[in-house]
C-alpha cells in the first residue's frame, strides 16, 4: 500500500478498483478498449485514494509540466483557431506549449478530451467551446476538472459555462440585440436567424438579445423564423437552401456566428441571389476573413485573439477564493453585405 510520504500510486488504485496496473492506466488516461463501468470504478478508486490529485500537485509544485490545455468545439472554425492564436502567442511568452483537443460540440467527447489532457497532467486547461444550456450535461465535466483544480490544475473558460471556473464573457446577448437592431434599423421585418442548436448558451444567449431587440421594435419575436442546422459553413449552406425553398418573402438573414454567414452568402452566390440587394446577410464573431468577402460581412467584432490570451492568463493566475469574470467589449461593425431592406421583391432563386 502507499505510505503517507509516497502517496497513492497506480497499483493501489489497480488494486482498489481490482483491475490489471495496465487497465488503471488505459482507463485514467481516457484510451478506448476499457469498458465504461471498469473505467468509471478506476476513476473513482483513483478519486478516492487522492492518485490523480497527488500527482498533480507533485507536478506542478515541481515545476515539470511545461503544457497546457484548449478544448475547443471546432478548430476549423476560424473563431477557435483565432482564440487558439491568443493562448499561442502567452504561452510562448511564458515558456508553455499547447495541447489542443477538438470535440465536434459532443459532450461525451469533451470528456473525455477533459480526462486525456489531465491524465498528460498539463498545468491549465482552458475550454473555449461553448457552455450547455443544461448543467446536468457539463456534470460530469466539472467533476473532472473539480479533480483537476483540486489537485493545483487550473482552470479557465471562455463563454458561459456552468462549470464553476474563472470565466472570460464574451458579450452574445448584447452582441445579438445589436445586430437585430441594426437589421430592424434598415427596415427589415422579414429576417430569418439561422444558427446552431440552442442548448448551447452561445446560440442561446446571442439568440435571447435578437428577441429582445425584436420585442423593444413592437414585434413578436416568436414570428421570426429560427432555422437550426450544424454551427458551421456547411450548416450555413444547409440553412440557406432552406430559406430559399421555405422563405421566400424573407430580406435578411441573421446568422449567429461567420460561418454560418459564410455558408449563407456562398448560397446565395450559386443561386444569384443579390447581397444585399434582395438579401442582407449579417454575422457574428468578425473573424479575420469577414472583410476580405465579397460583399464584406457585416458582423458583431469580438477579440478572439485577446479573449484566448486573457483566458490563459486567468488560468495561470493562482486561484481565487470566488470565480472570477472578465468580461469582453464587443462592436458592431457595418459592411457591404447589409443594406435597406429592398422595395419590391424578386423571387428568390
Amino acid at each position: 500500500m502507499a505510505t503517507k510520504e509516497s502517496g497513492p500510486r497506480l497499483i493501489d488504485v489497480a488494486r482498489a478498483a481490482g483491475v490489471s496496473i495496465a487497465t488503471a492506466s488505459r482507463a485514467l488516461a481516457g484510451t478506448p478498449g476499457v469498458r465504461p463501468a471498469v473505467a468509471e470504478t478506476v476513476r473513482r478508486h483513483a478519486d478516492e485514494l487522492g492518485y490523480v490529485a497527488n500527482v498533480h500537485a507533485r507536478t506542478l509544485a515541481g515545476g515539470h509540466s511545461k503544457t497546457v490545455g484548449l478544448v475547443v468545439h471546432e478548430i476549423g472554425d476560424p473563431y477557435f483557431s483565432e482564440i487558439a492564436s491568443g493562448l499561442l502567442r502567452l504561452a510562448d511568452r511564458e515558456g508553455l506549449s499547447l495541447q489542443i483537443c477538438h470535440t465536434g460540440r459532443d459532450p461525451e467527447a469533451e470528456l473525455r478530451q477533459v480526462r486525456t489532457l489531465v491524465a498528460h497532467r498539463v498545468a491549465a486547461i482552458v475550454v473555449a467551446g461553448s457552455g450547455f444550456d443544461d448543467p446536468g450535461i457539463e456534470a460530469p465535466v466539472r467533476r473532472e476538472l473539480d479533480r483537476f483544480a483540486e489537485g493545483g490544475g487550473r482552470v479557465a473558460v471562455i463563454g458561459r459555462h456552468h462549470l464553476g471556473s474563472d470565466a472570460v464573457l464574451p458579450p452574445n446577448a448584447e452582441g445579438g440585440r445589436a445586430i437585430a437592431a441594426h437589421l430592424l434599423g434598415l427596415g427589415h421585418r422579414e429576417i430569418v436567424v439561422v444558427a446552431g442548436s440552442p442548448v448551447l448558451t452561445t446560440v442561446a444567449d446571442r439568440l435571447a438579445g435578437v428577441r429582445a431587440a425584436v420585442a423593444d421594435a413592437g414585434l413578436d419575436p416568436d414570428a421570426v423564423p429560427f432555422l437550426e442546422g450544424p454551427f458551421t459553413r456547411d450548416g450555413g449552406r444547409e440553412c440557406a437552401r432552406r430559406i430559399l425553398a421555405e422563405h421566400p418573402t424573407a430580406t435578411a438573414v441573421l446568422a449567429l456566428n461567420d460561418d454560418m454567414a459564410i455558408g449563407c452568402l456562398s448560397v446565395f452566390r450559386e443561386e444569384g441571389v443579390p447581397v444585399p440587394g434582395r438579401m442582407s446577410v449579417t454575422g457574428f464573431d468578425d473573424v479575420a476573413v469577414a472583410m476580405d468577402l465579397s460583399p464584406a460581412l457585416t458582423t458583431y467584432h469580438l477579440p478572439m485573439a485577446q479573449m484566448g490570451e486573457d483566458a490563459l492568463r486567468l488560468a495561470l493566475q493562482d486561484p481565487a477564493p470566488e470565480p472570477r469574470r472578465h468580461e469582453v467589449v464587443g462592436r458592431l461593425v457595418t459592411r457591404d453585405s447589409s443594406a435597406v431592406a429592398p422595395a419590391t421583391l424578386e423571387p428568390l432563386g
